[in-house]
């Protein structure tokens, strides 16, 4: 009875000291967010503190009071949005479909062809449905690549222009046929950078012939 007794006491002051240092800790941790209980592997408490600096950053909370993406507006921001994207896209597409150097019907090339001999036409019949649907998808890609909302419903730059033995030459022509509608639509310098960079990213994806 005696040892009972004994082990009652020692079991009622082990739960007192559990309880006292738990109470400790609570008061710790409203103090401050980063105090928070140890899991006892420091690569935990490392991806934990990491989590709460990003949840932080997106509050707009941390260092300067204000998130990144509150300090600086999107480039689809600053290009004034789908409505501007969408005359961008407008212009640029006539215009380079005016232009013979980048042969955007692909007129004389051959899928699958061997040193010239076989395979079967690449020519592209831009009709006025497949000229509306060619604009469509591609305000939605540069809208997704300047960081705007818009769902991309096309297929990715490597397998639509597979095949079609687009040129170094043929694309550097695009690029001069969007800066030039850059220019005519009166768009920034800086976001005209960061726009003409964006389709550059896209070169090896696209010119298959160097």
């Amino acid at each position: 009875m005696k040892t009972n007794g004994m082990k009652r006491k020692t079991w009622f002051g082990l739960s007192a000291l559990v309880v006292l240092m738990l109470g400790c800790a609570h008061d710790q941790g409203t103090t401050r967010d980063e105090t928070f209980q140890t899991s006892g592997s420091r690569e935990a408490d490392q991806r934990a503190e990491q989590r709460i600096g990003k949840e932080e950053q997106l509050r707009g909370e941390g260092e300067g009071g204000k998130s990144q993406q509150q300090a600086k507006p999107t480039l689809f921001e600053r290009l004034g949005g789908e409505t501007s994207i969408q005359a961008i896209v407008d212009d640029f597409v006539d215009r380079a479909m005016a232009d013979p150097r980048t042969n955007w019907v692909r007129k004389g090339v051959k899928k699958g062809a061997v040193l010239g001999v076989g395979g079967s036409s690449a020519e592209w019949k831009p009709t006025p449905e497949k000229i509306e649907m060619l604009k469509a998808h591609l305000v939605q890609f540069v809208a997704v690549a300047t960081g705007g909302p818009t769902l991309y419903e096309g297929k990715g730059m490597g397998a639509v222009h597979h095949g079609m033995k687009i040129t170094n030459a043929e694309f550097d022509a695009s690029i001069g046929a969007l800066k030039a509608s850059l220019d005519s639509l009166k768009v920034p310098i800086t976001e005209q950078k960061e726009l003409l960079a964006v389709f550059e990213s896209t070169r090896a994806q696209i010119a298959e012939k160097r």
